[in-house]
């Protein structure tokens, strides 16, 4: 997921996607837990998704402010 596509959403459905990744990245970590993950690599691109939004949000948090 691209910086610039996240910047597009606003912040509803920010927060909504971060819980589906969220939820998403827990599973993946039972998984991982259990040996059953085929793929490590999908871990990394949730988390740094995950960075993202967190990112995103901090920016409207800010502008909010000013």
């Amino acid at each position: 997921m691209k910086a610039r596509e996240l910047r597009e959403m606003d912040a509803d459905e920010l927060v909504r996607k971060q819980g589906e990744l969220k939820d998403q990245l827990f599973k993946l970590r039972f998984q991982h837990e259990l040996g059953q993950v085929e793929n490590f690599a999908k871990l990394r691109t949730i988390k740094k998704d995950l960075a993202k939004i967190a990112t995103v949000l901090g920016e409207i948090g800010k502008k909010a402010k000013v």
